[in-house]
C-alpha cells in the first residue's frame, strides 16, 4: 500500500520478501499457522495473553501498533531512527488511549531488536501541545518494582501498573530514556503522529523545549498502552495493511479510520477501546523486511494476544494481488497469487480469531484501478473473486463491503475509487473517505 507505490512517485520501498512457492506448501503452512499458543515472551507479557473483556480487573488495550523490523531509511521514504537507535536520548511519543481507565501499563517490544534493550527510566504523562506534557501528571513507569529494566531480545515486556486515571480519546505523552546505546531497534513507520527525541534523560520534562530538534512520524518500541477499569467493556482490533494504518489522511489529526471508529463508538454510547493493527505494505501470505511480518503470522501477536479483544476487524489482500509480479526495489518481491490462496489466508484468520472466541468482521477489497502500479485485468479478477466469497460464504461473522462504499459509484467507475474519497492515488482514502469506511464498520461491532 503506502509503501508500494513506484520510486518514481517518491514512496515505494519495493515488493516483499518470499512467498509460498507453490498451493500445496501454502495449505502445509496455513494448516499450522496460528494454532500456537501465545508465546512465553516475558512474566508480565505472558500474564495479559488471554484476558478478555468485562470487570473492573480486566485489563484492554487502550492503544497499539504493529512493529517491523529495523531497516535504514529508502531514498525514496522519509527519515526514521530505528536503525541507528538511541543513545543518552529521551524518546517522547505521544499516543491517544481508546478506553477509560483508572489504571494503565505500557508495553514495549524487543521483538525485532539486535539485542537486549536496555531501558534506564520511563515515564507517562497526559500530552499538552507538541512535546510537552501538562505540568503535576508526570508519572514514573515501574518494571517489577525497578526504573530501569531490559527487554530481552525477541520478547515483550509490560510495565507494573500504574494509577493514572484516564478518559476515552485522551492523549498521553510517554517518555524513555536509554543512558546506553540501544542499537537498532523495531519501530512502526508510518505513526501518522510525531514523535521527540532529546539529549539526556529528559523523561520529567514538562516542558517540550528540549525536544526542539529533529523529529519522526514514526513510533519506536512502543506496542501498546493497556488500561484497566469498570467503564470500558473491551476492545476492537482493526487489522490490516495503509488502509487500517492510514496513509492518506491528514497526519497529526487521528483521522485514520480506527480512529474515526472509536469516536463513533463512543458517541452512540458504546464503552469500547479500538486499536489500530495496521502495517502499511503489509501482506497476507508474504513476509518483509520493510513490512512486517505476514498478516498469518502477526495476527495472533497484533490482534489476539491484545488483552480485551472482542472483535477483529480484517481488511487485508490488496498488497498480495497488486503487488504481484512487480520487481524486488530491496523489500523483496512477490509471486503471483490466485485468490484461492488469499481466501485460504483468510479462512486461516477466521479460526484462529474463533478458537480465542473473537467475533471476527470482514472487510471487502477496495477499488485499485487508479493506482497504476498495482492494477491490471487480471488482479481486478482476483480482488473480485475474493470480494464475492467475502460477500457471499459466510464465513465471517459479518461483512463490511466496503468496496461498495468507497467506489466511484459513476457507469464504468465501480473499479475506482470515488473521488470525493480518494487521496490522490487512486487506493488510499482521504479524510473523507476513512470516515465513511468508520461509518460502514461501526454498525457490525456487536
Amino acid at each position: 500500500m503506502r509503501a508500494w507505490n513506484p520510486p518514481v512517485a517518491g514512496s515505494l520501498r519495493g515488493p516483499v520478501v518470499a512467498v509460498v512457492a507453490a498451493v500445496a506448501s501454502l495449505v502445509v503452512a496455513l494448516a499450522g499457522v496460528l494454532a500456537s499458543p501465545a508465546s512465553a515472551a516475558s512474566s508480565s507479557t505472558v500474564s495479559s495473553v488471554g484476558e478478555r473483556a468485562g470487570g473492573a480487573g480486566t485489563w484492554t488495550g487502550a492503544w497499539g501498533s504493529g512493529l517491523v523490523r529495523p531497516t535504514a531509511p529508502q531514498p525514496w521514504s522519509w527519515p526514521n531512527w530505528a536503525w541507528e537507535g538511541f543513545a543518552d536520548q529521551s524518546l517522547r511519543q505521544v499516543v491517544r488511549s481508546g478506553a477509560e481507565g483508572s489504571q494503565l501499563r505500557v508495553r514495549l517490544s524487543n521483538q525485532y531488536g539486535h539485542g537486549p534493550l536496555r531501558l534506564t527510566r520511563a515515564t507517562v504523562a497526559r500530552a499538552a501541545e507538541g512535546a510537552s506534557a501538562l505540568p503535576g501528571t508526570v508519572r514514573e513507569l515501574r518494571f517489577s518494582g525497578r526504573a530501569e529494566a531490559v527487554v530481552p531480545t525477541g520478547e515483550d515486556l509490560l510495565s507494573d501498573a500504574l494509577r493514572l486515571p484516564v478518559r476515552p480519546l485522551e492523549r498521553l505523552a510517554v517518555t524513555l530514556y536509554f543512558a546506553g546505546a540501544t542499537g537498532p531497534v523495531g519501530f512502526h513507520e508510518d505513526g501518522l503522529a510525531t514523535a521527540y527525541r532529546a539529549a539526556g534523560d529528559r523523561t520529567q520534562d514538562t516542558a517540550g523545549d528540549a525536544f526542539g530538534g529533529a523529529t519522526s512520524e514514526s513510533h519506536y518500541l512502543l506496542a501498546g498502552v493497556e488500561v484497566r477499569g469498570a467503564r470500558t467493556e473491551g476492545g476492537v482490533v482493526a487489522f490490516g495493511d495503509s488502509l487500517t494504518d492510514g496513509w492518506g489522511s491528514t497526519p497529526g489529526t487521528d483521522r485514520r479510520y480506527p480512529d474515526r471508529l472509536a469516536e463513533r463508538l463512543l458517541a452512540d454510547g458504546r464503552r469500547l477501546a479500538v486499536v489500530n493493527a495496521g502495517i502499511s505494505g503489509n501482506q497476507l501470505l508474504t513476509d518483509s523486511p520493510c513490512y512486517g511480518d505476514r498478516a498469518l503470522d502477526r495476527f495472533r501477536r497484533d490482534v489476539l494476544d491484545r488483552p480485551g479483544v472482542r472483535t477483529a476487524v480484517v481488511l487485508i489482500g490488496i498488497n498480495d494481488i497488486g503487488a504481484s509480479g512487480l520487481p524486488d526495489w530491496g523489500c523483496g518481491s512477490t509471486l503471483a497469487v490466485t485468490a484461492g490462496q488469499v481466501i485460504e489466508g483468510h479462512r486461516a484468520l477466521i479460526r484462529a480469531a474463533h478458537r480465542r472466541g473473537v467475533t471476527v468482521i470482514g472487510a471487502t477489497l477496495t477499488p485499485f484501478r487508479g493506482y497504476a502500479a498495482y492494477h491490471s485485468p487480471q488482479k481486478e479478477r482476483v480482488r473480485d473473486a475474493v470480494n464475492r466469497w467475502i460477500r457471499t460464504s459466510g464465513a465471517y461473522d459479518a461483512v463490511a463491503d466496503l468496496d461498495r462504499v468507497l467506489a466511484d459509484p459513476r457507469p464504468g467507475h465501480r473499479t475506482e475509487l470515488a473521488p470525493a474519497y480518494d487521496s490522490g492515488d487512486g487506493l488510499h482514502p482521504n479524510d473523507a473517505g476513512t470516515a465513511a469506511m468508520a461509518e460502514a464498520v461501526a454498525d457490525l461491532v456487536p
